[in-house]
């Protein structure tokens, strides 16, 4: 099926987002797909199909709406260039916790509208950056998320005050996180606290790294893509939201 681009209101402007569907006629479990931090491009958009094609209605917004249009990334050039890398990590710190969860509300509104999309709780997922707002959007609304997936997701459990587990005691979904080995955006630290978080707060829960596996290990385009460690979440995140979102 062939994405529908659409425009959702935010508080803070108009967001760019894509549709993605099953073949077939819906309505189908929403489930938004957080992009990582390179922005949306080709990639992101096989990717949001791929998730599509297992069943659900996936809302793919661009999170860098705030900062106007850009072209797609070539992940390997903004990698290799310094330049590139600071104006990349300037985007990525553009997004704090307040407009996460702005833009998380408007993005439910979205979903709750759609004829497309059924059920009143969704799945949320996310890479590197979206896997931060993947949970930061639980952590705010979470009644409405029934499964919540962060892979190679960067700042999970730092210590600074908005860090995303210190939200998590509302939870009601189930949480699936899959770190990278040699990750300074999630280390052993970072993911012994988010574990403890969660457990503490009795969220059903499973904080793992995939060995061998380096940050950015799912996404095709990028230079450390690991084709077994992306199987592997694929299986991990279909299995996930098959068992928390088709039969609701």
């Amino acid at each position: 099926m062939p994405r529908v681009d659409a425009t959702i209101k935010t508080r803070d402007g108009n967001c760019p987002t894509s549709v993605f569907t099953p073949a077939g006629k819906g309505p189908w479990p929403g489930v938004i797909f957080f992009m990582d931090g390179l922005g949306i491009r080709p990639t992101m958009w096989e990717m949001g199909q791929r998730l599509a094609d297992g069943g659900y209605a996936v809302l793919m917004p661009d999170l860098y709406y705030r900062l106007g249009s850009y072209p797609p990334k070539v992940p390997a050039q903004v990698l290799a260039d310094p330049k590139q890398m600071q104006e990349l990590m300037k985007a990525v710190n553009s997004l704090d916790r307040e407009k996460k969860i702005a833009d998380a509300e408007a993005f439910i509104g979205f979903l709750s509208s759609r004829p497309e999309v059924k059920g009143n709780r969704f799945g949320a997922t996310g890479y590197c950056m979206g896997g931060n707002c993947s949970l930061t959007a639980a952590g705010a609304f979470p009644e409405r998320f029934a499964a919540i997936a962060s892979f190679h997701g960067g700042n999970l459990a730092t210590e600074k005050p908005d860090s995303p587990h210190l939200f998590v005691k509302n939870i009601t979904g189930r949480v699936y996180v899959a770190g990278a080995i040699e990750d300074a955006s999630f280390p052993e630290e970072q993911k012994n606290r988010l574990e403890k978080a969660l457990t503490d707060a009795r969220v059903s829960h499973v904080v793992e790294t995939y060995t061998g596996a380096r940050h950015g290990f799912a996404v095709p385009d990028v230079p450390v893509f690991d084709a077994t460690a992306a199987e592997r979440h694929w299986t991990a995140s279909l299995k996930l939201f098959q068992e928390t979102l088709l039969n609701q």
